[in-house]
C-alpha cells in the first residue's frame, strides 16, 4: 500500500489532531480519516475508483476550513 496524499488540520495535540491519509494498493484505493495523531483512532474507506476515494476525502475536508495538504 503506497501513500499518495495527506491532509491535516494544522491543529497539535491528541484529542483535536485529525489527519486524512489516501493511499493506493493496485487498483484499490483507501481513505484513512485519523482522530489523535499517531496513537488515535482511524476510520477506514475502501474505494474501487480513485475518483470515488477522493471525493470521499473532499467530503471529509468539509469538516474543517483549516486544512492542509502535506507534501
Amino acid at each position: 500500500m503506497e501513500r499518495r496524499k495527506h491532509w491535516w488540520n494544522g491543529t497539535w495535540g491528541r484529542l483535536v489532531r485529525r489527519d486524512l491519509y489516501l493511499y493506493e494498493d493496485g487498483n484499490k484505493w483507501t481513505v484513512e480519516a485519523r482522530l489523535g495523531g499517531a496513537e488515535g483512532r482511524s476510520r477506514w474507506f475502501e474505494f474501487d475508483r480513485e475518483d470515488d476515494a477522493l471525493e470521499c476525502v473532499r467530503g471529509l475536508l468539509t469538516e474543517s476550513s483549516d486544512w492542509r495538504e502535506i507534501h
